[in-house]
């Protein structure tokens, strides 16, 4: 299985930034998947996560700015940034967590690389 996240960059505060992942080696639409992020010095904290059927869950610093769904077209998830702070600076992480949402880094199964996200105040 393999994970790759793209996307990332360096933004101004209040901007936004589509983060995608693509997974390969399984039907990623058959699983949990989440992004998680990890800033310099802090913990790996999930952000987003969809089930199956499209269902989101979101982290409170994340309802109402960001926005995970699966981009069918593109056989990818997404990420959607808007509004962005700069305390959103970090790594993201795309990870696949088999049969639960991804709310803990202990949920998942399988990770990316990661894709920096930077923004300036």
């Amino acid at each position: 299985v393999q994970v790759v996240e793209s996307g990332g960059g360096v933004v101004q505060a209040g901007g936004s930034l589509r983060l995608s992942c693509q997974v390969s080696g399984l039907r990623f639409d058959e699983y949990f998947m989440g992004w998680f992020r990890q800033a310099p010095g802090k913990e790996r904290e999930a952000v987003a996560s969809v089930d199956k059927s499209g269902r989101t869950r979101y982290q409170d610093f994340a309802e109402g700015r960001f926005t995970i769904a699966y981009d069918n077209l593109n056989l990818a998830l997404s990420l959607e940034m808007n509004s962005l702070k700069p305390e959103d600076t970090a790594t993201y992480y795309c990870a696949i967590c088999g049969d639960d949402y991804c709310v803990s880094r202990y949920a998942a199964d399988y990770w990316g690389l990661g894709t920096q996200v930077t923004v300036s105040s």
